[in-house]
């Protein structure tokens, strides 16, 4: 078990499948037992210009993680000379999450195949499906995903059902709050979506910023 003392991000993490991609989010977050540790945590990753990943649980080990991951993706795909996909990301993480790393991982990407999101726990356990959360927040986080996930959302739709989604969180798990963060991985890789559209969504959704 991990003590108090120990810097986690708490957290709620969110990944999204799309008609033509992914959407990977968190909130920015890391606790000390009672204490609000850091509020500009980085908890959504690039592995790769097609896959991604969120973090949740003891920071030392999301970070080691990702940088493990980052590495053995990008000699795979030297020795290969073609990008690995979302589902052999996803089992290498969950095999090496098994050696002993206190997470709760979201894995997402965009291959040959389309748009894969797996949640992957830490006894190894990994599942595929159409929208997910991990973290403290994520009970609140899927009941506002329940209600606003359709299939073959737009980047633009994906976007705004993961702020509404944090949002909720965010206003009912005091491990979750401080910021947002969203990722969308398509057909044109990796990419990181501005605070300032994330702020300008927000307003138009009715809901305050969490800073």
């Amino acid at each position: 078990m991990t003590s108090d003392d120990t810097l986690k991000t708490g957290t709620t993490t969110i990944g999204i499948k799309l008609k033509d991609g992914v959407i990977l989010a968190s909130d920015q977050r890391a606790t000390m037992g009672n204490l609000i540790a850091n509020k500009s945590v980085q908890k959504v990753y690039p592995l790769s210009d097609n896959i991604g990943m969120t973090i949740a649980g003891v920071v030392g080990d999301a970070q080691l993680m990702v940088r493990f991951m980052q590495s053995e993706i990008a000699i795979y795909s030297m020795k290969k000379g073609s990008p690995m996909t979302v589902s052999t990301a996803a089992t290498l993480v969950a095999n090496v999450i098994r050696q002993g790393f206190y997470l709760g991982l979201i894995v997402g990407g965009y291959d040959k195949t389309g748009g894969h999101v797996f949640s992957i726990d830490g006894a190894g356990g990994y599942i595929e499906d159409n929208y997910m959360s991990v973290g403290s927040g994520s009970v609140f986080a899927y009941g506002a995903l329940e209600a606003t996930f359709k299939e073959d959302m737009t980047r633009e739709e994906g976007i705004d059902v993961a702020i509404t989604a944090l949002n909720s969180a965010r206003r009912r798990d005091n491990c979750t709050g401080d910021g947002m963060l969203v990722s969308y991985i398509g057909p044109d890789g990796y990419e990181s979506i501005d605070n300032e559209e994330i702020r300008s969504r927000c307003a138009k959704l009715g809901f305050a910023y969490p800073n």
